[in-house]
């Protein structure tokens, strides 16, 4: 989400102490043509041609809160390999529990993921803009080819020094032709 020096790429605020005693609330963001171009500068993308979440915010016990929505989008980006347009859809379930009394957060050094990772603290004012954007920023396919592309393969390594190829990072595959040289009693 966005941190409260930075203003929001995209917001659509809703004061949830507000909403208490109105049961469930059908939620459905969809932003403009301006509203999209600012994400998908934001978000390093060709194009954001299409984006939606739609959905429910469901109040639970006397001060919790329920979001079960669907994001949708079409967005374009480059292809890592061509930088050619490459469009993909998005359809993605979002489940998010807002707790007046989260659990608290571990203290030890080393922590395990929670099993329940929709648990979030409850805020005053839920900005649905900027969940949007944030879910829509963690559904992006992170290496996008175009089709027909094949994988990039890239070596490097300083100047004077071979560069490790795929094979040499598999240690056995020597040792594999050890054995065969071995079998076939060659020296």
């Amino acid at each position: 989400m966005d941190s409260p020096d930075r203003p929001a790429i995209y917001s659509h605020r809703l004061r949830l102490a507000g909403l208490r005693g109105s049961g469930v609330r059908d939620v459905r963001l969809e932003p403009d043509a301006e509203a999209r171009t600012a994400i998908a500068g934001a978000l390093d993308l060709l194009a954001l041609r299409k984006l939606r979440l739609e959905g429910r915010l469901i109040p639970e016990g006397r001060a919790d809160w329920r979001l079960e929505a669907r994001l949708g989008a079409t967005v374009v980006q480059p292809c890592v390999a061509t930088l050619a347009p490459v469009t993909t859809r998005i359809e993605a379930d979002i489940l998010r529990r807002y707790l007046a009394d989260p659990p608290p957060p571990p203290t030890e050094e080393e922590v395990e993921m929670p099993e329940d990772d929709s648990i979030e603290p409850l805020p005053a004012t839920l900005d649905l803009g900027a969940l949007l954007v944030e879910e829509l920023a963690l559904n992006l396919p992170l290496y996008p080819h175009a089709d027909g592309t094949q994988p990039v393969e890239e070596t490097f390594a300083e100047p004077g020094v071979e560069p490790m190829t795929e094979e040499d990072t598999k240690p056995f595959a020597g040792l594999a032709a050890l054995r065969g040289k071995l079998d076939k009693g060659e020296d």
